[in-house]
């Protein structure tokens, strides 16, 4: 495995890998079991609190209607079941990186994560992840302590991706919020800095997006839907630089590197983005002085522009839907700021 495969498995985004989705028809010879340990015995590797937790969550579905755990299995019932699933199992060693939490209750954190910081551990970044933030953040509560609380992934951000990113800290938050972001209920907003001009304000990108067959390490399309997943991004224009574009894309599916990927599909990968092609000038003019002004722009940002503005669910305790946003981290408002003064002195700049 060479490096930057290892940087791509770190560098995972938003995608539907962290459930698991189970459909289970019963036996028409099966007798009265109670469900949690029906699928106790069915699932492989599942502690029975975990399925309790995900029935109490309403993730469990007997014939489309939600059961609660002392559900009795009868002969030809079909059970539908989601869970949270992280895509790996490292051992989370408590290291004191700071963080910045946006809000914090006893079900969950929202935080907001800097560019540069990996999400959750994995091969060749087994330190130094948030959740080993994370885990340092909670390990002298008392419920922590006793196993009651754990930090829970339900979502993930790329590594140079900044913005909100939710986790939870109960079995029954994870699966609440599991729930939320398999059904694509969750409203997630992310703001991009992308190359070229649109013609349209607003538009919809619709395409499959798989592992590439050329390049393990990126993601790519499938326009005929044969292979892949379904991914759907809306985008819309919120100002125009000449030769870059800052949109707002709204995300109706979360698949790895979905913005990236789809942008760079229709044409306009996202500033700096050196895995889909945005790290060299792909717009503009041939003067040295622009060569120099997009060289200047590279080094403020040092990684593709991208940043998840808002995200919007449903909390598991209260039943209300709540809503947070977050600032543009410093490099991408600096960098936006001397793309807005450079499109209105282009023809100074370009002498």
């Amino acid at each position: 495995m060479t490096e930057h495969d290892e940087d791509f498995l770190t560098d995972s985004s938003e995608n539907s890998e962290l459930f698991e989705h189970h459909r289970i028809e019963v036996d028409k010879g099966q007798g009265m079991l109670r469900i949690d340990k029906f699928l106790y015995h069915k699932l492989e590797g599942i502690s029975r609190s975990k399925i309790q937790a995900a029935a109490q969550a309403g993730n469990i579905l007997v014939n489309s209607i939600p059961v609660k755990p002392n559900y009795k299995v009868k002969p030809l019932d079909v059970i539908s079941i989601v869970l949270s699933h992280p895509p790996h199992e490292f051992k989370l060693i408590p290291e004191n990186i700071p963080f910045n939490i946006v809000h914090e209750d006893d079900e969950l954190i929202v935080i907001n994560k800097e560019p540069g910081m990996v999400v959750h551990p994995g091969h060749g970044n087994y330190t130094g992840t948030l959740m080993n933030a994370m885990v340092y953040h909670l390990q002298n509560l008392p419920l922590f302590q006793k196993g009651e609380i754990r930090p829970g992934l339900v979502h993930r951000i790329d590594k140079n991706t900044s913005g909100l990113l939710v986790v939870a800290k109960t079995e029954y938050a994870v699966n609440h919020l599991a729930r939320q972001f398999f059904e694509k209920t969750t409203k997630r907003r992310y703001l991009a800095l992308v190359w070229g001009n649109f013609e349209d304000e607003e538009g919809t990108i619709v395409g499959n997006i798989g592992r590439s067959i050329k390049d393990r390490t990126k993601m790519c399309v499938f326009p005929e839907g044969e292979e892949g997943k379904p991914a759907v991004t809306h985008y819309k224009v919120l100002e125009r630089f000449g030769y870059v574009t800052l949109v707002e894309c709204r995300l109706e599916t979360g698949r790895t590197h979905q913005i990236r990927v789809h942008m760079e599909y229709i044409g306009h990968p996202l500033f700096n983005d050196d895995r889909y092609g945005g790290d060299r000038i792909l717009k503009g003019t041939t003067f040295t002085k622009y060569k120099q002004f997009i060289t200047n722009c590279f080094a403020i940002l040092p990684r593709h522009a991208l940043h998840a503005k808002s995200l919007g669910f449903v909390h598991p305790e209260t039943g209300k839907e709540v809503f947070f946003e977050s600032e543009l981290p410093d490099d991408m408002k600096t960098l936006i700021e001397k793309w807005r003064k450079y499109s209105i002195h282009q023809g100074e700049e370009e002498e």
